[in-house]
């Protein structure tokens, strides 16, 4: 029987997307999510259409003091777990209000690395398993219009970087995904350029690929990475003066 899929912030549209595709090769899902009553109809679509079992579990990734609990608590540990949980608004608006300052930073990146560290050391002892993070390009330099998500998004990459080495010996793969943008709910008050923006479906579609050939850093556009190499390059004297 192929490996159970735990995906985290399933209601989103990328989770979504990626829960579609998983179902069609066949996995069993366990899709978790705040108010996961809320993904009913979805989890009885999955069910009809690719004829597999697929479980609902409640999980606000904001209350970190319960995820571990959550976790332990699971009868039969998903042996590939997919976080998809991702939070932005206004840069200004987080930038003056200390609560979504802290909503974005524990969302984007505490939550989630609390959560994994839970499934890490399950894996570790199973010395099998399958981690993959979404994160956002957002986090590989610090940028005045985005800032705050964008460092929130640094630390989980630089978080899956060290999970990926510490976890490498005991035969656990651990991948970083890089999405660039992606036409999502979370950006549908934003201008996005058309050539540089991907559908949650082609997202979901190289995360699966991406585990399949156990890559440890996915572009989804494969020019981004050479769009944030350029962007990293340019001095910070310079940087500091571009609008961005």
């Amino acid at each position: 029987m192929k490996a159970t899929v735990l995906i985290i912030g399933a209601g989103s549209d990328i989770g979504a997307a990626i829960a579609e595709r998983f179902a069609r090769e066949g996995h069993p899902l366990l899709l978790a999510a705040r108010n996961s009553s809320r993904l009913l109809p979805q989890k009885a679509d999955l069910e009809i259409r690719y004829n597999i079992p697929c479980s609902l579990l409640e999980m606000d990734i904001t209350e970190t003091g319960k995820l571990a609990g959550i976790w332990n608590q699971l009868p039969e540990k998903p042996g590939i777990t997919i976080s998809v949980v991702g939070y932005m608004n206004d840069n200004e608006k987080v930038f003056r209000d200390g609560v979504e300052t802290e909503r974005t930073i524990v969302t984007n990146y505490l939550g989630p690395a609390v959560l994994l560290n839970a499934v890490a050391e399950e894996y570790i002892k199973a010395g099998q398993g399958t981690i993959a993070g979404i994160s956002s390009v957002a986090g590989l330099r610090g940028r005045q219009s985005n800032f705050i998500y964008g460092s929130a998004k640094a630390g989980f990459i630089a978080y899956l970087s060290g999970l990926r080495n510490r976890l490498y010996p005991h035969g656990v793969h651990v991948m970083t995904v890089l999405p660039g943008f992606v036409y999502t709910k979370m950006t549908a008050h934003l201008a996005l350029p058309g050539l540089l923006t991907a559908q949650p479906a082609a997202v979901a579609d190289a995360v699966y690929k991406g585990i399949q050939k156990k890559k440890n850093i996915l572009y989804v556009k494969w020019f981004w990475k050479w769009i944030m190499c350029i962007i990293r390059m340019i001095p910070e004297g310079i940087f500091k003066k571009k609008k961005l």
